[in-house]
């Protein structure tokens, strides 16, 4: 039997997919008429793929749905400290690519992606078999320093509980330049529609093989449609990291913000083990 809380939080789940749904096709609609301007007047724009997703991904101006539903713990952690050191010297690359590097990693070998950050590290054993392209891109980003001084700009503690990183501008709508094809949508951990604690998966912008460079980190087990790329699983010690992250809650005090933690990537590293 379902009981109301339960009923509750299925309602604001689905109305929360709803209005990402139509913010996606608003921005769809957005592109198409910068596009005719831009040929108007004989201009071509360059730039990297705008990255958001349904349920997962956003640009920082949307809200989630939350206004009805925001659960005590999020307005109560939305006000924690800061509990990370500052940030390493240095700044962002501002790198682009026209397409995926060549896949070269070996699948049949272990990688291991360490996320080090103001926060503490984040080991995350990388599932190159079953994500070839995606762990592929990963080490050939990491290798570039692309994710070095990156913030992890947005926390969901309301419906999904996720961290999201990845994005060089810190705004939610940067990316590489390239896209990277959808896999290991039927993992077996991907079970009644959840992506399971510790999950690390591809952000994406709500269509099929529109993967670039960032990716969420599953800190709770969140309801998800399996449309984002499983490709890692969180250590232990990383999990301990995420829920410090977590519990310091995030800006809005709706479930879904940037996070309050100052969670900057100071290095990432892809190892062949």
């Amino acid at each position: 039997m379902v009981t109301q809380e339960q009923r509750k939080r299925q309602l604001a789940r689905e109305k929360f997919l709803r209005q990402q749904q139509r913010r996606t096709e608003a921005r769809r609609k957005a592109r198409m008429r910068n596009s005719v301007i831009a040929s108007v007047l004989g201009v071509v724009v360059i730039g990297s793929v705008a990255i958001y997703t349904t349920g997962v991904l956003k640009n920082d101006d949307d809200k989630a749905d939350a206004s009805a539903q925001t659960t005590p713990s999020a307005a109560a952690t939305s006000k924690a400290p800061d509990p990370c050191e500052k940030a390493a010297k240095g700044s962002v690359k501002k790198l682009s690519w026209k397409k995926e590097p060549a896949v070269t990693i070996d699948k049949s070998a272990k990688y291991t992606m360490k996320l080090a950050t103001t926060c503490g590290d984040i080991d995350i054993a990388l599932n190159a078999s079953a994500a070839p392209h995606t762990v592929n891109s990963f080490d050939f980003l990491a290798g570039k320093g692309y994710f070095d001084h990156t913030k992890c700009h947005r926390l969901t503690t309301n419906g999904i509980y996720v961290l999201q990183c990845g994005d060089p501008t810190g705004s939610g709508s940067g990316g590489p330049g390239y896209t990277i094809p959808d896999e290991n949508l039927k993992d077996k951990s991907l079970k009644g529609g959840v992506y399971p604690a510790g999950t690390v998966a591809m952000a994406n912008t709500g269509q099929k093989h529109t993967g670039g460079s960032q990716f969420f980190l599953v800190y709770q087990d969140s309801q998800l449609p399996a449309s984002y790329t499983p490709f890692g699983t969180v250590s232990e010690s990383g999990m301990k990291v995420l829920k410090k992250i977590a519990a310091a809650g995030e800006s809005t005090g709706q479930g879904d913000g940037a996070p309050n933690a100052t969670v900057v990537i100071n290095k990432a590293t892809v190892t062949k083990s």
